[in-house]
């Protein structure tokens, strides 16, 4: 429920966009090469000062390569993610990544067949438009989509092997054929986009999280994302979390997805141990664990303490968890909201708060209806909420 109109914008920008990582196989020192892995694994585990400071080097090392430019732009791309309502940080992505296509055009004029120009260009074109999308410029974002698929489709075609490029591709195979089901306000979208393919993008996906050199920790980021959302695998999306958090213990948004999982699979005791981490971060204020973060956490906590009777710490929890949602649903209740305010009704209910309970379930009625929020709310406004 996290972040879901801002989920949904970026799931439909991929459908559109791509690619979200760029290989490297054409720099031609290694020890170079070394510095962009290095950098990339920083960026993951939320470690940004030390990845700039090795793409930096990238940099010098070759002024007029896009590569070292792409990465830097990477980096300030999850900054913006770990911190996602401050737009302060905007500009500077899109002036980096203007950096970049200036290169690759420049490189292009010379040979329209440069593989490494067509590909940086095809991906700073696409992560331009996902900005553009999160922050809902929906027409420049289209328009970034309508550039940038013609771009990757031809680095593709030029270098069929690659398992980097692969990645972009199966990512719009899968979205191109999943988006448009589950969210029709994008079919429109795509009437200017070929179809979709999803079985074979799923393949493609688990191609370039085996094989890719840089682009196996997006591949693999991304089909967590579709096993848990879309496939209801939760085991593979488990196995897949349960890696990543390994490798990458820092990345907020790979500890939520494997606090999620074994709450798919109904493992709530480790579930909760994940998001009292989350909210250890959170209180703290460790870098990239933001307000959605600690809302999060606090939600399920709080969900976590009911389920086994801790109902005053319950209470605690769900409320605080209610008031960051206060804070950051400016498009309207989240599930989050709804559901919170639920259980307080419930709490409120089982230490005889009636008219406390009453108010609350009147709120989530007014609100969007989230699982069964208001068959429940309307149940427990008839008959107070009692545990069996």
């Amino acid at each position: 429920m996290r972040r879901c109109s801002a989920r949904l914008r970026t799931l439909i920008l991929a459908t559109l966009l791509l690619p979200v990582s760029a290989p490297a196989q054409w720099i031609s020192d290694p020890a170079i090469e070394k510095k962009i892995q290095r950098g990339i694994d920083y960026i993951y585990n939320i470690q940004f000062d030390k990845a700039d400071s090795l793409f930096a080097d990238v940099v010098r090392w070759d002024p007029q390569n896009p590569a070292g430019y792409f990465f830097e732009a990477m980096t300030q791309w999850w900054r913006i993610l770990t911190n996602f309502d401050d737009e302060s940080q905007d500009q500077r992505f899109y002036d980096m990544l203007d950096k970049v296509i200036t290169l690759c055009e420049e490189r292009l004029d010379k040979n329209p067949n440069d593989v490494t120009a067509l590909f940086f260009k095809g991906g700073a074109v696409g992560f331009r438009g996902r900005l553009r999308a999160n922050r809902s410029k929906w027409v420049g974002a289209a328009n970034d989509g309508l550039v940038a698929l013609p771009i990757v489709q031809k680095a593709y075609k030029l270098d069929p092997t690659n398992y980097d490029v692969l990645l972009g591709i199966g990512i719009y195979n899968y979205y191109a054929d999943v988006i448009p089901d589950e969210y029709p306000i994008v079919k429109p979208f795509m009437l200017f986009f070929p179809s979709g393919d999803r079985k074979k993008g799923l393949q493609q996906l688990e191609e370039a999280a085996k094989h890719a050199r840089y682009a196996r920790v997006e591949a693999n980021y991304f089909l967590l994302q579709n096993y848990f959302l879309y496939e209801k695998n939760f085991t593979k999306a488990l196995a897949i979390a349960v890696e990543l958090n390994r490798k990458f213990p820092q990345n907020p948004a790979f500890q939520r997805y494997l606090g999620r999982c074994y709450i798919s699979l109904g493992r709530l005791g480790e579930a909760n141990d994940v998001f009292l981490e989350v909210e250890n971060r959170f209180r703290k204020k460790q870098t990239g664990y933001d307000i959605y973060d600690g809302r999060e956490a606090y939600y399920y906590i709080g969900k976590f303490d009911f389920l086994t009777g801790k109902t005053d710490q319950a209470l605690r929890n769900l409320c605080i968890s209610d008031s960051l949602s206060k804070i950051v649903d400016k498009d309207g209740a989240s599930g989050f909201m709804s559901l919170t305010d639920l259980m307080i009704g419930m709490i409120y209910d089982m230490q005889n708060k009636r008219e406390a309970a009453i108010e609350q379930y009147k709120k989530v009625l007014d609100m969007k209806e989230f699982e069964n929020s208001h068959r429940d709310a309307e149940q427990y406004l008839q008959q107070p909420y009692r545990r069996k």
